[in-house]
């Protein structure tokens, strides 16, 4: 079979298109034929091994050269065949799913079953391929970390993103008031998937206007504690997804103040760690039930075929795509 292989730390030239045996499925797993993933800050964290100081973390991209050898963490495609004690799934069924540890650039990959649910009958694999990790991410900011319940001001920081476009979907499913935050030329689309306001980051991304906020959503951002505080209830609550990018302690040390900061005040700063997140498949079903019925939809920006993978890679990691990047396989 075809695989990007990822033998050094680099850009995404470091991607070479390979001929590698098709993988065996082990106890509990099953086979994938992949038609669609997607492209994000996971891949090109790994790809690149940065920041540095992630290289030395359990579950990290590996300390000299690159752990994961074949990315991509997104899936959707039909099952081909089951390896033992996989009895959830049959040949031909149509799945989805997370893989923590990638595999998905690559036309075939072995999936534990329990990671995978089934495809929503409504989306196309491509669709489908966009949801697992941005949804489930932001799944995990709303309901878990940031507890949104009806009637809760909810102001979502990169509103357009492939976490944000969920992220304001599911925050107005669960009844919150939400105010986007994007930039100007991706306004219609935020208040297309439902946000209430829609303010520029271009001339406020912490707006004070409209709130204070019981939950700040924030995004890939890289302002302090002290800051997120101003907009936010006594009691509010500051999700932080991601972190701004850069190789050295920078981002990873801004994060970790803002955690530790937050315990000496009355509002909560915490993070939503979907990949530690031990049921995938309970948050697909859920996930599933929404889209379904029409509450939330994938917002895919660009498909790019196979042969594509490294300019889509590199199109994602310029960070102005509208919701997500598809690779069709």
């Amino acid at each position: 079979m075809k695989a990007y292989v990822l033998r050094s730390y680099g850009s995404p030239d470091a991607l070479q298109l390979t001929d590698v045996p098709v993988p065996v499925p082990g106890p509990g797993e099953v086979l994938v034929r992949v038609r669609a993933t997607s492209v994000q800050p996971w891949d090109w964290h790994f790809m690149r091994g940065e920041p540095y100081v992630a290289r030395l973390m359990p579950g990290g991209p590996g300390l000299r050269r690159p752990r994961i050898t074949i990315l991509g963490a997104d899936v959707a495609g039909q099952v081909e065949a089951a390896g033992p004690g996989a009895t959830e799934f049959q040949p031909g069924d149509e799945v989805f799913g997370m893989l923590p540890e990638g595999g998905a650039f690559a036309e075939y990959v072995c999936v534990p079953q329990r990671d995978l649910a089934p495809k929503p009958g409504t989306l196309s694999f491509e669709e489908a391929a966009a949801v697992p990790l941005a949804a489930c991410t932001a799944l995990l900011a709303v309901r878990d970390a940031g507890r949104v319940r009806p009637g809760h001001r909810v102001l979502v920081n990169g509103a357009s993103g492939g976490v944000g476009t969920f992220a304001v979907q599911l925050a107005k499913a669960y009844g919150a008031h939400v105010t986007g935050v994007c930039g100007g030329r991706n306004a219609d689309l935020v208040r297309s998937l439902g946000a209430d306001e829609v303010v520029d980051r271009t001339k406020e991304d912490l707006p004070r206007g409209g709130g204070p906020y019981d939950v700040l959503l924030y995004v890939a951002g890289n302002r302090s504690f002290a800051e997120c505080r101003r907009v936010l209830t006594r009691r509010g609550v500051c999700v932080l997804v991601g972190g701004a990018a850069g190789r050295w302690l920078q981002p990873a040390g801004r994060m970790f103040a803002t955690l530790a900061l937050s315990a000496f005040a009355s509002q909560r700063a915490v993070t939503a760690d979907v990949i530690r997140y031990p049921y995938r498949r309970r948050n697909l079903a859920e996930l599933t039930g929404l889209i379904e019925t029409g509450k939330v939809r994938p917002v895919v920006d660009r498909v790019h075929t196979f042969d594509e993978l490294p300019a889509a890679v590199r199109y994602q990691e310029e960070g102005h795509a509208p919701g997500k990047v598809v690779v069709t396989v």
